[in-house]
């Protein structure tokens, strides 16, 4: 049987830390942007972590 492909949709979508951490871009940036507040707006604009609770789902796929 052949080896199983990684998710190439979610390999664009994440980078892999130093420390093996994943880190994905915010959402809720692209668009019913005015209603935001400016700090929401700021924060959104910075990168995140996948949380605890979805790493090893998440791993699990991209390294396959």
């Amino acid at each position: 049987m052949p080896k199983m492909k990684s998710k190439r949709a979610l390999m664009k979508r994440i980078k892999v830390t130093g420390s093996g951490n994943l880190k994905i871009k915010h959402a809720y940036t692209g668009h019913l942007a005015p209603h935001k507040t400016h700090k929401q707006k700021r924060q959104l604009r910075k990168a995140g972590l996948i949380d605890k609770t979805d790493y090893k789902r998440i791993r699990f796929i991209i390294s396959k």
